[in-house]
């Protein structure tokens, strides 16, 4: 035993003149104070990180309240909508959609009927369909003028839509170069019954009148008339040359027109003007020399068939719109200048990305749709469009194999994003 303290006390270096029992309590504390200084150093080190680490496993996303038919409505608070009083529900902050991106709730989704499809090749049918309206033909009109200057003292047709027949009396004029003209022509043929054997050639003089007052408008039948009375009227009454409807009264009885002033418009409704405006990129799908099928909404059941007479040149830089013009049959005259009108026109059968109609948004020149590009969240794309038939628009550009694309609903996406945005989301777009 005094071998083991000796050893003890040697180990640290405390053997002395003291003994071995002066020497033990040093040893001890020195064996213990680095114990307990390593003890102390690990538990601040400990009690330091400790809230670091809590702070990073502990932050949680931040949540605010909103209705579901009122989605400007933020608050932080559950409760009901100040607006139309519904229950608001819980929305995370970080579930927010990008600048350019609309986010719903699923209760607006299913309210609105929001519908998307995945967008792949499809074959596109064998018409297309565009809508136009119904014109006069201009090459079966015909204006009515004054062949000499006078004053209108009797109309005998006073409404426009009046029908008149080629013959029917048009107006009575008061003109006096007219009456002059008329009293020579009667005066030459006199001369010519009396002084048929004279050196003066009466039978040119008796052309040269005649020829002026046909030049006025005057008949065959009232120059012959005027030669049997030899009686100059004070009021001319002039005929029509054609038949048709009035769609123009240039005068009204009383006034003074010059000579070529207009007096009526007519218009024969045989045949009418089917006219559609149609995008320049469509021309190629329609079938120029073909027949074209006419159908009147206001009509149901009719069909008119007829063929393209014309195609216009010239195309507008700003809305890349051409016109296309059909002439179609209207032998009962049963159609009317002004009615709406579809024009089918025949197309070859394709293979072609399609969407119904519907999905299609278009503001001027540009088209656009919406696309779904995460959970509730949609994007507006601008698209090319090509055919059309009577369901289903063709898309030729903007869009790719597989994106999911909203088919129904795509108004009130439309109308959703200028109300959370206050802005349209076609600004700026230009095809």
């Amino acid at each position: 035993m005094k071998n083991e303290n000796a050893n003890i006390g040697l180990r640290y270096g405390t053997a002395g003149p003291h003994g071995l029992t002066g020497s033990l309590l040093p040893a001890t504390r020195i064996l213990r104070i680095p114990g307990l200084f390593l003890f102390l150093l690990m538990a601040f080190l400990s009690c330091k990180n400790k809230p670091e680490k809590q702070v990073a496993h502990t932050s949680a996303p931040k949540f605010y309240y909103t209705c579901s038919m009122h989605t400007q409505i933020m608050l932080h608070k559950p409760g009901n909508c100040p607006i139309c009083g519904m229950k608001l529900i819980e929305v995370s902050e970080t579930n927010t959609a990008k600048p350019d991106e609309i986010r719903l709730t699923q209760q607006q989704i299913q309210l609105g009927n929001i519908l998307v499809d995945t967008i792949n090749d499809k074959r596109i049918g064998d018409k297309v369909i565009f809508t136009g309206t119904l014109n006069f033909n201009l090459y079966k009109t015909a204006s009515v003028s004054a062949r000499v200057a006078g004053r209108i003292e009797k109309l005998y047709f006073k409404n426009i839509g009046d029908y008149v027949r080629k013959g029917d009396p048009l107006f009575d004029i008061y003109s006096e170069e007219l009456n002059n003209a008329r009293q020579e022509y009667i005066y030459t043929l006199q001369k010519k019954q009396t002084l048929d054997n004279s050196l003066i050639d009466y039978d040119r003089l008796v052309q040269s009148a005649r020829n002026k007052l046909l030049l006025w408008g005057l008949s065959e039948k009232q120059i012959q008339d005027l030669g049997k009375n030899k009686q100059v009227t004070r009021l001319t009454s002039f005929y029509s040359t054609g038949s048709g409807f009035i769609t123009e009264l240039g005068v009204k009885e009383g006034d003074y027109v010059m000579e070529g002033g207009k007096v009526v418009n007519l218009a024969d409704l045989s045949t009418l003007w089917a006219e559609a405006q149609v995008y320049t990129s469509q021309m190629n799908d329609i079938d120029k020399d073909g027949t074209v099928t006419v159908q009147i909404p206001d009509m149901p059941g009719k069909e008119f068939k007829g063929r393209i007479e014309f195609v216009n040149p010239e195309i507008n830089p700003d809305t890349r719109i051409d016109l296309v013009r059909v002439v179609i049959p209207n032998t009962d005259r049963q159609l009317k200048p002004g009615m709406p009108a579809y024009l089918i026109f025949r197309a070859p059968v394709h293979k072609a990305f399609s969407l119904p109609i519907d999905a299609v948004l278009r503001d001027g020149s540009v088209s656009v749709v919406w696309v779904q590009t995460g959970k509730n969240t949609f994007k507006n794309k601008m698209v090319e469009t090509g055919l059309e038939t009577e369901n289903d628009i063709e898309i030729k550009s903007g869009l790719q194999k597989g994106d999911i694309v909203v088919i129904n609903g795509a108004y009130l996406l439309n109308s959703e994003y200028k109300f959370k945005k206050g802005s349209s989301p076609m600004g700026g777009m230009k095809m």
